[in-house]
């Protein structure tokens, strides 16, 4: 009798399997995947299509292996193929139901899930991402032309980025600053400097604003645009507005930028990378194009896949985004409903088409973290967490929330990174509270881990409540902030020890992003490691002096890094908050010299038309209310002394609504 699709049996006998591979020891000398790991996150950064990824990752291998580091990639890398293999071990269970007839309900989901995502596809619009090429490099070299010569890197610990000139020999973003020495002897390192890149930016995002003034900062150096409009407003083709953005943006700021087209944010972020430098590249608007594209489009180039999560898709035989639709009817007992819902968008090449200013987007969180030299004294931990929450108080004054949870995360000298969470009975912000509530999650992991060494701390609060002042009601009240102590832990990804796991995987490109700047981080330590290790002058002294070309003091405290500070979305979207607060400071003063009055309340405005009209709007709905109410009271004046209908509501709930307007309209 062939075997019904029954989910409790599969999952026991998967557990059978699992415990069985679980139980099988790793080979120590399987270091493949580990090579291909160190690779690191930009991978698949332009320049590098003719560099021998072999011989990088051998360098690589050799330059880190014995460090802190190296074991503990070995470690993640050796716990990544475990986990492999249990995802194998049900993908061949899943095999042999589908061979007995089985799995025609996850087929049958996933066909449907791909109807519905297909009715919401959106080819209307024309989104376009720029990116501009070697950003740091190509400012760099508008004050010093002989670099444009030579192979040169910008940063000395870790790379920022590099010419292309340095990306022939495998040198690229995210790079420790020795091991490019060792892929490319003659590389010389600029040390940063971000008054010049933020100046360029704001140069190149002048010309921007010109095309869509809510274009959206997606980094220092990249953006996104919706030219929709524009093209129509100017009957333009989207590959000649792109051509004549960039060439005005070569002209105004001396750089070159590189642009992708196409019908999504999505799409158009893997275009931007597909002729740089200075280059653009279109996927035409319409479905098959769209299909073809992505079909053979290798699972890595979509934001949103990390080496993780790229190294597990492999291993079940996708490849390309072409191979997720044969694979469809595993993905969601393989990878869970996240994951599946996320690879049927990819499979489809879909994506977001609404662009609007970073500043404007939700915030779901705020933190601050720092790395530092291995700490293990007690007392300068807690010195430690007082200054991150200090830190963290500033960010949140500025950015004006509290928060209900509070995240603890910490780094090992193993390089282990753990998080714990507390909801607090209210909504917190200052120093002393936030220093207050963590400062029992830090003590509980110094007692469970006697002799704990710490090499960073990062404190970050969730589940926003906004301080911002002037917010009023529907009825002209202020708002007052719920600071109700509720529990959150349902929302929270948590196991059964109370620990957050670490990053969340509810927003894939967020995850994405997150791993990334950790192995950022991991690098920058471990670069900083091999600073003192004798390596004989350099090209760069070959060069003029310039006082650019000194080396940084690194701050062994734990001030965040530079790289930190400014090479990352998140970061730079805090510039951008700030540019957005004294924009808003300046035109508010600007609006006190001339003031509007309603028309309905008689009562001065503010002299801006989206914030007089909303007013309006309010206006006009209390009038409305008050007439409907007042015409309620008259006919109640009419009914005769003896209706049944009068006796019925009753002399008290009369008064209790004459009680309710008088508050209301008070």
């Amino acid at each position: 009798m062939p075997r019904q699709d029954n989910d409790l049996a599969t999952e026991a006998e998967v557990a059978i399997h699992v415990a069985d591979i679980a139980a099988t020891p790793v080979a120590a000398s399987q270091h493949h995947s580990l090579k291909h790991s160190l690779l690191g996150p930009s991978l698949t950064k332009s320049g590098q299509d003719g560099v021998d990824q072999k011989k990088v990752s051998e360098i690589i291998y050799n330059a880190s292996k014995g460090s802190k580091y190296f074991n503990n990639e070995e470690h993640k890398d050796k716990n990544l193929t475990v986990k492999i293999n249990r995802i194998l071990a049900k993908k061949r269970e899943l095999q042999r139901i589908e061979a007995q007839g089985g799995l025609k309900q996850e087929k049958k989901k996933a066909d449907d899930c791909i109807a519905e995502l297909e009715y919401g596809r959106d080819l209307s619009q024309t989104i376009v991402h720029v990116d501009c090429d070697a950003f740091y490099a190509a400012v760099e070299e508008l004050d010093r032309p002989e670099l444009k010569e030579v192979p040169f890197a910008v940063g000395v610990g870790v790379l920022t980025t590099c010419n292309y000139m340095a990306r022939k020999f495998g040198c690229r973003s995210g790079m420790a600053g020795f091991v490019a020495d060792k892929l490319c002897p003659e590389l010389i390192h600029i040390p940063l400097n971000f008054g010049k890149y933020t100046a360029k930016a704001k140069e190149v995002r002048a010309v921007l604003e010109q095309y869509d003034p809510r274009f959206e900062s997606a980094s220092i150096d990249e953006a996104y645009l919706n030219i929709t409009k524009y093209c129509q407003d100017h009957n333009m083709e989207p590959e000649d507005v792109v051509e004549q953005m960039r060439a005005e943006v070569h002209a105004e700021a001396k750089i070159t930028i590189s642009g992708g087209i196409a019908a999504n944010a999505k799409l158009a972020k893997i275009c931007s990378n597909k002729n740089k430098p200075n280059g653009q590249y279109r996927i035409p608007s319409d479905r098959a194009s769209v299909l073809a594209f992505m079909r053979h489009l290798p699972t890595r180039k979509v934001n949103g896949i990390g080496r993780v999560f790229e190294r597990e898709l492999d291993a079940i035989g996708i490849k390309t985004c072409g191979d997720i639709y044969e694979q469809r009817h595993y993905l969601n007992k393989l990878f869970g409903e996240k994951a599946f819902q996320f690879l049927m968008s990819v499979h489809l090449g879909l994506g977001r088409t609404n662009v609007s200013p970073v500043e404007e987007h939700e915030r779901k969180s705020v933190g601050t973290e720092s790395t530092f030299h291995d700490i293990d004294s007690s007392d300068e931990l807690r010195q430690k967490l007082r200054w991150t929450a200090e830190e963290l108080e500033k960010d949140l004054k500025r950015t004006e929330f509290k928060g209900r949870t509070l995240v603890l995360k910490i780094k090992l000298h193993t390089y282990e990174v753990l998080s714990r969470q507390v909801q607090p009975p209210k909504a917190v912000y200052t120093a002393d509270d936030l220093f207050h509530y963590a400062l029992p999650m830090l003590h509980k992991e110094m007692k469970d881990r006697p002799g704990m060494k710490l090499r960073l701390m990062g404190l970050r609060c969730t589940h926003l409540v906004s301080m911002k002042k002037g917010e009023v009601d529907f009825f002209g009240r202020g708002r007052q902030l719920q600071d109700r102590g509720e529990s959150y832990s349902s929302k929270m990804d948590v196991d059964e020890e109370g620990w957050q796991k670490w990053p969340p995987d509810e927003e894939f490109e967020d995850a994405a992003r997150q791993e990334r700047q950790e192995e950022m981080e991991e690098l920058e330590r471990l670069s900083q490691q091999q600073q003192s290790d004798p390596r004989g002058p350099s090209r760069e002294d070959q060069l003029p002096s310039s006082p650019s070309t000194q080396k940084p003091k690194y701050d062994p405290d734990g001030a965040p890094s530079d790289y930190r500070r400014y090479g990352n979305g998140f970061a730079w979207r805090s510039i951008l908050e700030e540019e957005a607060a004294a924009r808003a400071v300046a035109e508010e003063a600007k609006a006190v010299l001339e003031q509007w009055n309603c028309p309905i309340c008689h009562s001065p405005q503010t002299a801006d038309e989206r914030k007089f009209n909303e007013h309006i709007d309010l206006c006009l709905s209390r009038e409305t209310i008050r007439e409907i109410v007042t015409k309620g009271d008259e006919g109640d004046s009419r009914v005769p002394e003896g209706s049944t209908a009068k006796r019925k509501r009753g002399q008290g709930a009369v008064d209790r609504g004459a009680v309710r307007k008088k508050a209301f309209f008070a």
